[in-house]
């Protein structure tokens, strides 16, 4: 996604952030789960590990295509993300991204915690967090993390700063085709010096007109591709000056490098999640299939972090758990009010909600 297309999100705050709903995770269900609140007129802050939006199918397949999701025939990973966060936009939920949950307690209602020092009071809690937080799988070559942040980068904030680089793109697969491909297009002053893109083999897991891409960029000598494995590096005065890759052919050259770009794919981890007091079956969370609730009552788990009788890992079942996830949470907040269902099609108080011209609505 482009920085246009990125919502807002908020910067770490000193005192805690009172909630009504917080939910961990800004996959496809987390973002649904947002939909879903809104509809029954509850604002949700949303944490994600990742810095970014979109989840598991932004991160590992962004242009490959999805047919199973209701009514759109087929759609990328991308467009699924901008899709979902163009229907949530009504709700105008609260993102705090780049940040890991690392407490939570239940004193009433629950305190959160994450690394980054962001504090949440919150009624409830939706555990949207796929099969854990999801982190870069690290480059393994010792002593390099020391220009992690600085000349190792695993994700790239902007790519202005990367101007007059060497840059060598680690990795075989959508994300570092798609950087490789981005930085070498680049026609501004702003563009990298040289990129080069370094897998152990000349062949690529990517969307097609990537690849295609790809291909043409190597033609017009604007990309350099180079087989082999990272096996050592050179650095003077505290920073990385070359990277020594060794080839198919046994052969290690020293390729200069200002900055690398690591994309290897993504390394679930349950985490601190198993610490938080939730009855847990082979790693997922135990829900009923009523509320989709967890063992702790105002904590509910939706998509693949949960487990129940019959559980299916897809995207539209867990937006079947959101639905039902935020009645249950409506009623846990508001024990009071009977929670009426409504329809989109005819209900004057969503129209409200969702922003939509009465005589729209109408016609």
């Amino acid at each position: 996604m482009t920085s246009a297309q990125l919502p807002p999100h908020a910067p770490a705050a000193t005192a805690p952030i009172e909630a009504d709903a917080v939910i961990i995770g800004a996959g496809p269900v987390g973002l649904f789960q947002v939909f879903e609140l809104g509809l029954l007129d509850i604002r949700a802050h949303v944490i994600d590990a990742l810095p970014y939006p979109g989840g598991q199918p932004v991160e590992l397949y962004p242009h490959k295509p999805i047919y199973d999701i209701p009514a759109i025939a087929v759609c990328t990973g991308k467009e699924l993300a901008e899709s979902l966060l163009k229907q949530i936009e009504p709700f105008a939920p609260t993102f705090h991204l780049g940040q890991e949950v690392t407490v939570v307690e239940p004193h009433g209602r629950f305190f959160i915690a994450t690394a980054k020092g962001t504090r949440f009071i919150t009624r409830t809690l939706f555990i949207a967090a796929g099969v854990g937080a999801f982190q870069p799988r690290a480059l393994k070559v010792d002593g390099i993390e020391a220009f992690e942040g600085r000349q190792l980068l695993y994700h790239v904030a902007d790519p202005a700063q990367l101007a007059g680089h060497n840059v060598v793109v680690l990795g075989g697969e959508d994300a570092a085709v798609d950087w490789a491909v981005r930085l070498a297009s680049d026609e501004s002053a702003q563009r990298p010096a040289n990129v080069v893109l370094l897998h152990r083999r000349d062949a690529f897991q990517a969307a097609p007109a990537q690849l295609q891409r790809l291909h043409e960029l190597r033609e017009a000598h604007r990309l350099q591709f180079m087989p082999g494995q990272i096996t050592g590096f050179e650095a003077a005065d505290e920073r990385l000056t070359g990277l020594k890759v060794t080839g198919p052919d046994a052969v290690t050259r020293i390729v200069p490098t200002d900055t690398l770009v690591v994309c290897l794919g993504l390394s679930p981890k349950l985490g601190p999640i198993a610490d938080w007091s939730l009855a847990i079956e082979r790693k997922q969370l135990v829900v009923d299939t009523e509320q989709f609730a967890t063992s702790v009552p105002g904590i509910y788990a939706v998509g693949d972090i949960n487990t129940y009788p019959g559980k299916k890992k897809l995207i539209l079942c867990g937006f079947h758990e959101a639905t039902l996830a935020a009645f249950g949470a409506a009623a846990h907040i508001r024990p009071e009010q009977k929670i009426l269902l409504q329809y989109t099609t005819t209900s004057p108080k969503l129209h409200k909600l969702l922003g939509v011209n009465p005589q729209v609505a109408q016609g």
